[in-house]
């Protein structure tokens, strides 16, 4: 009883969390070009790589799409969305901050990259002189796409593989993943039963 209520807390909390990407799409006319089943999808593929928690990445994502000039487009580099969500969970893990703190900061940089790298710079992330005026001129010409790809790769460069090191490797990773696998099954079939459980729920309060 106490697994089948722990799973339920799960498969409600997890719901929550979806609806909350849906309400952010709506808000946002869906700047970020992504769907409630994609950010899913990419969660569970970076909690399966580095162990991170599926719903902590879905609700940095979240906050991510609160930015509406970090958005996905045509081609896998072109994606600034997605790489922006990978890139927040390494610099989270190489610089021991939490999640949701190095979403804002990344999302604040690639929202507004001329001002947004000088606060990216503080947290630890290095640019060159030559880059921030690079990133300047990309901006200035209205080639704001080129400027968030150019951020990307440093971020990526310093940090990329650091939140797959940190959990998803070895008997460590391993482990996490068999826990995260085993986590996910009991939750998707609680899932299934919340739309009875909630139907009970009404018919009871109400009588």
């Amino acid at each position: 009883v106490s697994s089948f209520k722990d799973a339920v807390t799960a498969a409600e909390s997890y719901a929550t969390v979806q609806r909350k990407t849906a309400a952010v799409i709506k808000s946002t006319g869906n700047a970020a070009r992504i769907s409630v089943k994609g950010v899913a999808a990419l969660a569970g593929s970076i909690e399966s790589a580095t162990g991170v928690d599926e719903e902590l990445i879905i609700s940095a994502q979240n906050v991510l799409a609160t930015f509406t000039q970090v958005r996905n487009g045509v081609g896998k580099s072109n994606k600034v969305f997605d790489r922006a969500t990978q890139a927040a969970v390494d610099m989270s893990a190489a610089l021991g901050g939490d999640l949701q703190g190095a979403t804002v900061q990344l999302g604040k940089a690639l929202n507004d990259p001329i001002k947004g790298i000088t606060a990216l710079s503080r947290s630890g992330v290095s640019f060159t002189k030559q880059q921030k005026d690079q990133i300047k001129a990309l901006v200035e010409s209205g080639k704001t796409l080129q400027a968030q790809k150019l951020i990307l790769a440093e971020v990526e460069k310093e940090f990329g593989g650091a939140a797959a090191a940190a959990g998803g490797q070895g008997f460590t990773g391993a482990l996490n993943r068999a826990k995260d696998a085993f986590g996910d099954l009991t939750r998707d079939l609680a899932a299934k039963a919340l739309p009875a459980l909630t139907t009970f729920a009404d018919w009871f309060t109400k009588t």
